[in-house]
């Protein structure tokens, strides 16, 4: 197929012309996503052109970035997915050898080219691409003869070469382990990077013991530990070893953008362990920081838990009021301490540019868990107190004081 062909059969192609996006980011991530979809789409009626359109957006995507502001990360991620996306659609087309050796020439020159560089990680997936021991093969001896006599130069003159991670992965994948960890024995650094490949060649090959060992001898002060605990973890895990991959690794392993995710994530890889003693076990691993564990145990439906917890240490006040509103019909006990912790934290001026407008709604919906509760007097009384307990504070009790009948806090504080 022509170039021109393949421009006129894909809408997102004469949009990843090179610079196409000036240095803006979220017109590229919006176009990236819609190159996804279409490929998906396509992908559901011809794997074959599917897989085409997906060489093709590789090739093309590098260029058309070039000038993109990359220093928020945003692009970077965004192409990693698109990378992630495309890759099983490439290695499950059913494609004949030749087809697919076309297919791999021009990503490994789309990879060589990619000067910036944004689809570099695409050769970790190098093996899976070759989809058979035989191209891996053919791909290994290729690339092994240019890796080889860089390393064996030494620290100070060996260089870079772009199809590193391409050889390791296609060594892998070929079923040639002994070489992959003989030739990384040359390597003149420690780089994660590649030595996760020899963990992964002794996994293969069953040596376990020895993949951990490997694994663990690869820490260094500027390795990714996260990433080295959960090639850890998962040895221990396939072994069997669950209690000893919790205990060793699983809070290392799983890091994630917030608390709870990190929670989840935990709680999915080890089933057999309750909820409540993983939770348990992540505050006591964060001491002074309990509150922040607060919507982990809401979500595992740990109330007394989470109140206790949000009482040790600041809770973002929306997070304890959104907690307010979602359970004053059903839970309006655990309602009503949100309530009244989201009060207590803006009182103690931890809470991040708190309104009155929320101040009152936290108020309206604690009164109506105390009310669900029964306990509304209990409630006022309660309020009354731990706003006496705050001298100097001002926004919570003028905002109480100035809503009309709703309070009147001079007198009392």
């Amino acid at each position: 197929m022509s170039n021109t062909a393949e421009k006129q059969s894909w809408s997102f192609a004469p949009r990843f012309r090179r610079g196409a996006f000036g240095w803006r980011s979220d017109p590229a991530i919006t176009r990236i996503r819609e190159a996804i979809a279409e490929i998906k789409a396509a992908n559901r009626k011809d794997a074959i052109r599917a897989a085409e359109g997906a060489v093709l957006f590789l090739q093309k995507l590098s260029p058309a970035l070039e000038n993109i502001d990359s220093s928020s990360g945003a692009i970077g991620n965004a192409v990693n997915r698109a990378i992630e996306a495309l890759v099983p659609i490439i290695a499950k087309a059913p494609a004949e050898i030749p087809m697919r050796r076309k297919w791999l020439e021009r990503l490994y020159q789309a990879h060589a080219d990619d000067a910036i560089p944004y689809i570099e990680s695409l050769g970790d997936y190098w093996g899976e691409l070759c989809t058979s021991p035989d191209l891996a093969a053919e791909w290994a001896e290729r690339l092994v003869g240019t890796v080889e006599p860089m390393w064996s130069r030494g620290r100070e003159e060996h260089g870079f070469f772009h199809g590193t991670t391409m050889c390791l992965s296609a060594l892998l994948a070929a079923g040639r382990h002994e070489q992959l960890l003989a030739l990384l024995e040359r390597c003149p650094y420690r780089f994660w990077s590649y030595r996760e490949w020899g963990v992964k060649a002794l996994a293969a090959m069953g040596r376990k013991s020895e993949a951990l060992r490997y694994a663990e001898a690869s820490r260094g002060r500027n390795e990714p530990m996260g990433q080295i605990a959960e090639a850890c973890e998962a040895i221990l895990l396939s072994s069997g070893l669950a209690d000893e991959a919790y205990q060793r690794y699983a809070f290392e392993a799983n890091q994630a953008g917030t608390y709870l995710a990190k929670f989840g994530a935990i709680c999915r890889k080890y089933p057999h362990k309750k909820p409540e003693a993983i939770l348990e076990d992540l505050v006591a691993s964060t001491p002074g920081e309990e509150g922040k564990w607060f919507a982990a145990a809401k979500n595992a439906k740990l109330y007394s838990l989470a109140v206790k917890l949000a009482q040790k240490s600041p809770v973002d006040h929306r997070t304890l009021m959104r907690a307010a509103e979602d359970f004053v019909a059903t839970e309006p006990l655990f309602a009503l301490n949100s309530g009244l912790m989201a009060l207590y934290w803006i009182c103690a001026g931890r809470a991040y540019d708190a309104t009155g407008g929320e101040i009152l709604t936290v108020y309206d919906l604690t009164l109506s868990a105390a009310e669900a509760a029964q306990c509304k007097e209990a409630t006022l009384t309660q309020i009354r107190n731990m706003l006496e307990g705050f001298p100097r504070e001002h926004l919570v009790k003028g905002t109480l004081a100035r809503a009309a009948g709703l309070w009147d806090v001079n007198p009392r504080v």
